[in-house]
């Protein structure tokens, strides 16, 4: 291990061993300050373990036995990176440049008040295409990737600011984390980035978009799992979870004029590409999960000194439906 890094980067592995290579081939090359890398492997059945002991013995390895789905997976790394200031975390399908963790980590001393910053995420089988240029979310209920799908352009090259951060490549300031909290679990996997990115914003922090860390990305589109019975159940409960979490009852009863359409919408949608059955099942489960997670003290509690954050972030939320509705018909 690398004892005076600031920086550790944590990537999530299950049955990845095709990918790992690659990403970690890109994160030996880094310029400038090495991190310190540890991969969670989520009980892989693959030659992942094989090529981590032979071929990259500087790799920390974390294992669990079963799947803990990607929250249960970065926490592990997080809390294993205690030394560390800030922690990365890549998806194990990526390939970075060589000065993505130094464009990261020059992003977050910019600003003592910035949470997390994410990389430029292009398309691996075409970089001139936008993967990811940082997430919003709207008074819908619908969170969305910037720039998912379109050309690269000048747009992309500038530093803003943002809803929250996509964990497949962003960096954390660990002092805030201690602070508001690790991944929620409850999550397993889907918009768990988003909940964190939330909650930051409500205690007053910022996330921002970096852009000059580039990585190139597989993603979901080429593995032919853009919709399957897991990801739609657990990202429609999870986005019933993360509003009954994030948002006091008067801030759901504003919203709810929009919310019901945004949902009736997205059920709409799924029932036609043959899931709506799996859409309502997650949804159903979401107010189940909310309750729970309620119970468990996992509720952003209501603080009069953040309603001002509050508040800005309802203005957010109302401006990501033209935000949302021009990247569809642009």
């Amino acid at each position: 291990m690398n004892q005076t890094s600031r920086v550790s980067i944590v990537i999530p592995n299950y049955n990845g061993a095709v990918y790992l290579r690659d990403c970690l081939d890109a994160v030996r090359l880094q310029n400038g300050e090495k991190p310190r890398v540890i991969v969670v492997d989520n009980g892989s059945e693959d030659d992942s373990l094989r090529l981590l002991a032979e071929e990259y013995p500087e790799v920390e390895l974390i294992r669990f036995e079963s799947n803990t789905g990607f929250c249960g997976a970065v926490n592990a790394g997080i809390t294993a990176s205690e030394e560390q200031d800030y922690v990365i975390l890549l998806n194990n399908d990526t390939v970075v440049d060589p000065d993505f963790t130094r464009a990261l980590t020059a992003a977050m001393d910019a600003d003592p008040r910035i949470f997390s910053a994410q990389a430029k995420m292009v398309s691996m089988q075409d970089p001139s295409v936008i993967d990811d240029a940082g997430n919003y979310y709207c008074a819908l209920g619908w969170a969305f990737a910037r720039g998912k799908g379109k050309k690269d352009g000048d747009r992309y090259n500038r530093p803003r600011n943002l809803f929250s951060c996509c964990a497949g490549a962003a960096i954390y300031r660990k002092c805030i984390l201690d602070e508001i909290g690790l991944f929620d679990e409850n999550h397993f996997a889907y918009l768990e980035d988003t909940d964190i990115g939330w909650r930051a914003r409500i205690a007053g922090y910022r996330n921002v978009y970096a852009p000059q860390a580039l990585v190139r990305h597989v993603g979901s589109a080429s593995s032919g799992s853009i919709y399957n019975l897991f990801k739609v159940r657990n990202s429609s409960r999870n986005s019933v979870y993360i509003i009954g979490k994030n948002m006091p009852l008067l801030q759901v009863i504003v919203n709810l004029p929009l919310l019901v359409p945004g949902f009736l919408v997205k059920a709409l949608f799924f029932a036609r590409k043959g899931w709506g059955k799996e859409y309502i099942a997650g949804v159903r489960k979401g107010f189940a999960l909310s309750r729970q997670g309620k119970a468990e003290g996992r509720k952003v509690r209501f603080k009069w000194h953040n309603l001002p954050h509050y508040l800005k972030i309802q203005w957010e939320l109302w401006v990501a439906i033209v935000r949302r509705a021009a990247a569809f018909f642009c």
